[in-house]
């Protein structure tokens, strides 16, 4: 997990991390500049973390219960069916 901030400082934080309805690991940035989908949660983490330079408050989780989407970055997009061939689909860790 880490030192992420709680929820509450989500109105502040510049990135989201969490999960998409894939299951994927979802790095959201409130300013449309830069995310994506990790295999890992600590991964996510670790972008959002760089990406911010390590500023406090700049990186929040999201709930368990809350989705998180990336829509230029999931299965369901046409740039990803090209990116991930149907013979070598991509999977979450469990």
């Amino acid at each position: 997990m880490g030192s992420h901030q709680p929820l509450n400082a989500k109105a502040c934080a510049r990135f989201t991390v969490g999960r998409d309805h894939h299951g994927w690991w979802v790095v959201h940035d409130r300013e449309n500049r830069v995310g994506g989908l990790f295999a890992s949660e600590e991964a996510a983490l670790h972008f959002a973390r760089v990406e911010c330079g390590r500023q406090p408050g700049a990186v929040t989780r999201a709930a368990d219960s809350e989705v998180i989407e990336l829509d230029a970055f999931t299965a369901d997009h046409p740039a990803f069916a090209k990116a991930a061939p149907a013979s070598h689909p991509l999977r979450p860790a469990a």
